[in-house]
């Protein structure tokens, strides 16, 4: 039997996506266009405000394509405190005009075969990544991904210090992207339908193809991975968000 190897946990992860109903949308008057907003930019004030304190951390995104319109990712140090942000969200008036076409939910995760479990504790640097305040990158990267447990290939049956290799191997090719690209790795096994979510965020996009398409030649994701779908989003804030709707319902006249 095969030893698995320990994690260590910080703040859980929501990543909640919302497609908005442009029809109803455009349908309210403009003035209560304005008062859906306010409340709207109340909130993301609000929620952003969390980072500042450093009591949690949100970002929000546009989403390029079909997937979704908007990406609203919060980290918090409790379940209790992630629902809270969540339900809040919910109870606002612009929620009516949205539907949720998928979520995600995890926690941030390191694992031990590139970390030592006994001096986390004391390093600031690992207590940063497990408790992360979000950066305000223009551009983010999400997607969910397995382990194969396939023949030859069962990630899950190999010893472990084949597995540390391996995972060392795939963070010398992370570290080129240093400075470039920040890479936010959660763990869902047990608590959604992959095992793991990553999260990239960079100030150009186009780190986010030539990370993966490297990491795709690294042997643990040659053999090994499983990919979901990928999501981009564009960062926004309170005053772009109303721009965005501005211009949308503009669009749809």
């Amino acid at each position: 039997m095969s030893e698995a190897v320990q994690t260590l946990n910080g703040w859980y992860a929501l990543h909640d996506y919302r497609s908005i109903d442009w029809a109803s949308w455009n349908s309210v008057s403009e003035e209560d266009q304005q008062d859906v907003l306010e409340e709207l930019q109340v909130f993301i004030r609000k929620v952003y405000s969390a980072g500042e304190a450093r009591t949690g951390s949100t970002n929000v995104y546009t989403v390029i394509g079909h997937k979704a319109d908007l990406l609203f990712m919060h980290f918090r140090p409790t379940l209790e405190e992630l629902e809270e942000v969540e339900t809040e969200f919910n109870k606002l008036r612009f929620a009516d005009f949205t539907y949720r076409p998928t979520s995600y939910f995890s926690v941030v995760e390191l694992s031990t075969y590139t970390t030592d479990p006994e001096t986390a504790a004391l390093d600031p640097a690992i207590q940063a990544r497990l408790n992360p305040i979000l950066p305000k990158n223009k551009y983010v990267c999400f997607y969910p991904m397995n382990k194969k447990r396939s023949g030859q290939d069962n990630w899950f049956m190999l010893p472990m210090n084949e597995r540390g290799a391996f995972m060392k191997q795939h963070g010398l090719t992370g570290r080129k992207y240093a400075g470039k690209v920040l890479q936010i790795v959660t763990g869902s096994t047990g608590f959604d339908d992959w095992e793991w979510g990553v999260t990239l965020l960079s100030d150009d996009p186009i780190y986010f193809k030539k990370l993966v398409y490297e990491m795709r030649f690294d042997e643990v994701s040659a053999r090994f991975a499983e990919f979901g779908q990928f999501f981009i989003g564009t960062l926004v804030d309170e005053n772009r968000i109303k721009d965005y709707l501005a211009i949308k319902n503009e669009n749809k006249k």
